[in-house]
């Protein structure tokens, strides 16, 4: 029955009255789209906040007790190659080569971060919606 309305509605209406609605449905989808990318993008940013302030923290803690760590080997390595120069060498070696992989991992990641993926995907539909080929789900 809703379609007999609808296409009773187009025969009994004039092109502006046509244009008047399309224009009002495309506004209408279009500050929907704009709400839901805020609403994720809000989302999104408190809760990379709370995850940001925990690393930090965790940050620190993490440095002194690497540092302290660190020192130990440090001056455990002294003693057995009678050498502080080449025992701190060797701890610096072994801190360079975890900084490059700890760099090379959080570059992939960060290739991978979606951003808006509701948005996007609905977004990628507005043109078949246009032409009246959206699929009914």
């Amino acid at each position: 029955m809703g379609h007999e309305n609808s296409h009773q509605k187009a025969e009994n209406a004039s092109i502006g009255e046509l244009v008047s609605d399309i224009s009002r449905d495309f506004s209408t989808l279009i500050r929907q789209e704009i709400e839901l990318a805020k609403a994720e993008a809000k989302q999104s940013a408190t809760r990379a906040g709370k995850a940001g302030g925990m690393f930090g923290g965790a940050a620190l803690a993490g440095y002194m007790t690497v540092l302290f760590l660190s020192i130990g080997v440090w001056e455990f390595l002294s003693s057995a190659l009678d050498s502080r120069g080449w025992a701190a060498v060797i701890v610096m070696v072994v801190w360079a080569i975890i900084a490059a992989v700890l760099a090379a991992r959080g570059r992939r990641l960060t290739k991978e971060i979606q951003g808006l993926p509701r948005t996007t995907e609905t977004v990628k539909k507005v043109p078949d919606a246009l032409k009246g080929n959206e699929e009914i789900r």
